[in-house]
């Protein structure tokens, strides 16, 4: 018979998992490690649990299948509670294994905490695995994961029940459909949220000068053709959410700008008579009020709740599906004259490099690559200047916007093309990071050098937590608890096995991009910023 950790195997590689990131303890999840050895997926060691289940939400977010994590039991659940935080308020699917006590201890109360109580407010589903329910609670576990809007669940694997032989091995359970939130395929229903006799598609066939807001929902392939066809073929133009970028390409005359609920944008969604969000999701915006009276739709794989976003009625199902329907009702040819996004400032004169110019030269150089971004002030030039040409071209933390998330989803990304052989000839994986945010991370530089994997960091050093700052002054309060002090990072990137160079001009960062361009393995560029750019650019962004 299939022991327990061999049936929770089966399933994730069903699923489409091929890697499993996290820290392990000394209980069930050794029993998970060597069947996941057993049947071809890897197991990826971090740093920290959180980085283990950032990892796996990058690849979840690429693949649109689940990310798995593992974690011991007590201080490991503890430690994980961002990264899966970072799954829920991101739409990430994410299946945690967690450590647990043996089923026959119950009287022990060493490093025991109540998991489930713990991480309840930050996943969708929780269960404790036995030897008779381990294939069900799997094959429901992957369900919750997918059922929109996607997210984490919770598998307790108690240290007794993993290595015994499991019960009720069903090899044919359903994927429990019954729990998903959406529509079959090509299915659309309205979910009317204020009615006052208006149809959406009186909205849509009236709307001269309509305007797509897209987000996270709408990063799936199909979706994405369904934005870019009904763009092309109305002239209608989308801003996208960060989460969304690339699903309207940087490069496409239609694309009007990276949509926030900051300032940027408001010029050109003043021009509209109707806002049509696409895979919308408030938890991606701001949280300010929102500011614009204009009547705003939704194509949705699930509800949201309208006490932020006041949407006048929500397509709920397949998001493709919605789109051509909106395509079908929206008059051809938008009637308007195009205003791109406020242009903001991305460079100050100084001694030292300018955020904007970091970004520009480092996407120059590796055109094709895949990015991640941290938390922090040099998101802004990021978000603007790289430009996206697909989804999931940038990965970034938007919904939790937590540090420390670039050089652990680079990680993931790194190791998708690495489990599949696909390494060879292909662009590396570029994480823009704070000091900041590298500093809560920093121990990943090994994990990167002990798989190998192509990765450029490039940290933008200015020894300060600069987002901080920026906001003390706005309040002109005194600064205070943002000065980070000096890190040697390329001499801390060559002790872990990370070849490190430094730039404070921009020849110096030809230079080192030239060197890391066909570098074997991971790679540091540090990067002396001048912040003094980065206020004019909040200010122009966010108002």
């Amino acid at each position: 018979m299939r022991s327990v950790a061999d049936v929770l195997v089966r399933r994730l590689a069903a699923a489409g998992v091929n890697t499993i990131f996290g820290v392990p303890g000394g209980g069930g999840n050794l029993d998970l490690i060597a069947a996941a050895g057993r049947a071809g997926l890897r197991f990826v060691l971090t740093a920290t649990e959180t980085a283990g289940a950032i990892a796996a939400i990058a690849q979840a977010e690429i693949t649109g299948r689940p990310g798995a994590c593992l974690s011991t039991l007590g201080p490991g659940v503890a430690s994980i509670v961002n990264g899966v935080a970072c799954a829920s308020l991101d739409r990430a699917p994410l299946i945690v294994f967690a450590d647990a006590p043996p089923a026959s201890a119950s009287a022990f109360t060493h490093q025991r905490v109540d998991h489930h109580a713990l991480l309840a407010p930050v996943s969708k589903w929780s269960a404790t695995l036995t030897p008779e329910t381990a294939d069900v609670v799997m094959a429901t576990a992957v369900a919750r994961t997918l059922a929109h809007p996607r997210g984490p669940v919770h598998i307790d694997c108690p240290a007794d029940v993993l290595g015994q032989a499991a019960h009720g091995d069903h090899a044919d359970v359903a994927p429990a459909g019954a729990l998903a939130t959406g529509e079959r395929a090509g299915q659309v229903r309205q979910v009317w949220q204020v009615t006052e006799g208006r149809r959406v598609d009186a909205l849509l066939a009236s709307a001269r000068r309509p305007l797509l807001l897209v987000g996270v929902g709408a990063r799936d392939r199909d979706a994405a053709t369904a934005v870019r066809e009904l763009c092309a073929s109305h002239d209608v133009d989308a801003l996208v959410t960060y989460k969304a970028k690339g699903v309207v390409s940087d490069r496409d005359p239609h694309f009007a700008g990276v949509f926030t609920n900051g300032l940027a944008e408001a010029d050109v969604i003043a021009d509209a008579d109707l806002l049509i969000g696409v895979g919308l999701d408030p938890v991606e915006l701001l949280p300010r009020a929102w500011p614009y009276r204009q009547p705003i739709v939704n194509v949705t794989q699930y509800e949201v709740a309208c006490d932020h976003v006041p949407f006048a009625t929500q397509l709920v199902g397949d998001i493709a599906a919605g789109v051509r329907r909106i395509a079908a009702v929206v008059r051809p040819g938008a009637d308007r004259t195009r205003r791109p996004t406020r242009p903001a400032p991305t460079s100050a004169p100084g001694a030292r490099l300018a955020p904007g110019r970091v970004v520009e030269l480092v996407a120059a150089a590796f055109p094709d690559a895949r990015v991640t971004v941290d938390a922090g002030a040099h998101m802004f030039p990021a978000t603007l200047l790289w430009p996206v040409d697909g989804p999931a071209g940038m990965l970034i933390s938007n919904g939790l916007s937590t540090m420390g998330f670039a050089l652990p989803a680079a990680i993931g990304a790194a190791a998708i093309d690495r489990g599949s052989g696909r390494h060879g000839g292909r662009p590396p994986v570029v994480a823009l990071t704070g000091d900041g945010g590298l500093l809560m991370c920093a121990g990943e530089l090994l994990t990167a050098a002990r798989e190998r994997l192509p990765i450029v960091v490039v940290v933008f050093n200015d020894a300060a937590l600069t987002l901080i700052d920026i906001k003390q002054r706005q309040r002109e309060q005194p600064v205070a608890g943002v000065s980070l002090g000096s890190v040697k990072w390329c001499a801390l990137a060559q002790s872990m096995g990370v070849a490190g160079h430094a730039a404070a001009t921009e020849d110096e960062l030809r230079h080192a991009l030239a060197a890391v361009r066909d570098a074997d393995g991971p790679s540091l560029i540090e990067a002396m910023i001048d912040p003094r750019g980065y206020d004019a650019m909040f200010k122009a962004l966010r108002g």
